[in-house]
């Protein structure tokens, strides 16, 4: 792909303050998404900005500490925790004579260990391509595979210009392949709306628990680790309901601050089972010191998916870490807005279903007295 010095198993965390407020914890989740892409953190920086560098991002006495701390730690690898220019990610790949990589690529990196389906892997190698077409200098020749080579290069263009002919051309491919995926989640949910199945998606900041939600409300298998972005891959099951009602649950992707729009756009898809749902559970963990911004979070990026008028239900889950007591709150005109479980050792959780089945009754009157979808 790009032609850069190599990559390494270490790496030098740079985070600079601006002001905004959110700097520590900015930073604390930095760390958790290197050690979630498997690097060893070898040395962080810190420094304060009122703006960025044009040139370095960071000021040129703090990439000279950088380049001392390199040295000294013998990494060959930077992260900023923030999103980089082109022109600066390779100024400092220049002065400091080793691959540097902003927050959107560790988070693309971190998404394409993780993504197992088919559509998963279409959906990350499209957001990496559209990621690094605004940093193509050379070599994307790689993609000519894709056609054979010989005979692709049109009258008078260049190494670059191929490249980007290219590029484009496997971009193309692979939102037709998402867009069939995209066609047949829509067959099944007209589906599921001709015969008023509720349908309900986990959404939630990444690490908040869904799976283990997901998992513990539908006793299905799917993967949960105590890592950032485990899930990529949309998983979607049956639940039936003591009260008769049937609902279909939904596992998605989680959501981090600073989302890349990109990244957004390339997982519009997966994320359209949020965007079709009747009912939103949004997962939070309870036990977080800043879990009022994640929810924030969270919202921002429903609102971008115009998924943010669904009706939301907060699910407090890990209260078994800070002590909390299993319950159900209820807004002013007595409608559930909250539900506090630990999903890991399973208390409230009879709360959470008795929930979901008192918002199916309400919906399934509401769906009797509308028209059938067509």
């Amino acid at each position: 792909m790009i032609d850069r010095p190599g990559s390494s198993s270490q790496a030098v965390l740079v985070s600079l303050d601006f002001g905004g407020g959110d700097f520590a914890e900015s930073t604390a989740e930095l760390t958790q998404l290197v050690v979630s892409a498997r690097i060893i953190v070898a040395g962080l920086l810190h420094g304060r900005r009122v703006r960025p560098d044009a040139a370095y991002f960071a000021g040129t006495g703090k990439v000279e500490e950088l380049a001392a701390l390199l040295q000294s730690t013998g990494a060959k690898l930077v992260i900023f925790n923030h999103e980089l220019s082109p022109a600066q990610e390779r100024n400092l790949e220049k002065r400091l004579n080793c691959r540097v990589i902003d927050r959107v690529s560790l988070i693309l990196d971190i998404f394409a260990q993780r993504a197992h389906s088919h559509e998963g892997k279409l959906q990350v190698e499209l957001a990496q391509l559209e990621h690094l077409a605004t940093r193509l200098v050379r070599g994307w020749t790689h993609l000519e595979r894709q056609k054979g080579g010989i005979g692709m290069r049109g009258p008078g263009e260049t190494q670059l210009e191929t490249d980007r002919r290219l590029l484009s051309k496997r971009v193309k491919l692979l939102k037709d392949k998402l867009a069939r995926f995209a066609s047949q989640r829509e067959l099944q949910r007209r589906s599921r709306r001709r015969a008023n199945v509720l349908s309900v998606s986990l959404v939630g900041y990444t690490n908040a628990g869904k799976s283990t939600l997901f998992n513990a409300l539908t006793r299905a298998q799917a993967y949960t680790a105590d890592q950032l972005f485990a899930t990529l891959d949309t998983t979607t099951r049956r639940v039936y309901q003591p009260g008769g009602n049937t609902l279909v649950l939904s596992d998605t992707v989680g959501f981090i601050r600073q989302l890349p729009h990109t990244l957004v756009a390339a997982f519009r898809a997966t994320l359209e089972e949020a965007v079709q749902a009747d009912l939103l559970l949004h997962v939070v963990d309870a036990e977080s010191t800043t879990r009022d911004a994640q929810i924030a979070a969270v919202n921002a990026v429903l609102a971008e998916i115009h998924a943010d008028e669904i009706p939301q239900i907060l699910v407090y889950n890990k209260i078994d870490l800070n002590g909390g007591v299993p319950r159900i709150d209820r807004d002013e005109y007595g409608k559930i807005s909250s539900v506090w479980v630990s999903a890991r050792n399973g208390l409230g959780l009879d709360l959470a279903r008795s929930a979901l089945e008192e918002y199916a009754v309400v919906d399934s009157r509401h769906s009797a007295a509308r028209p059938a979808a067509a």
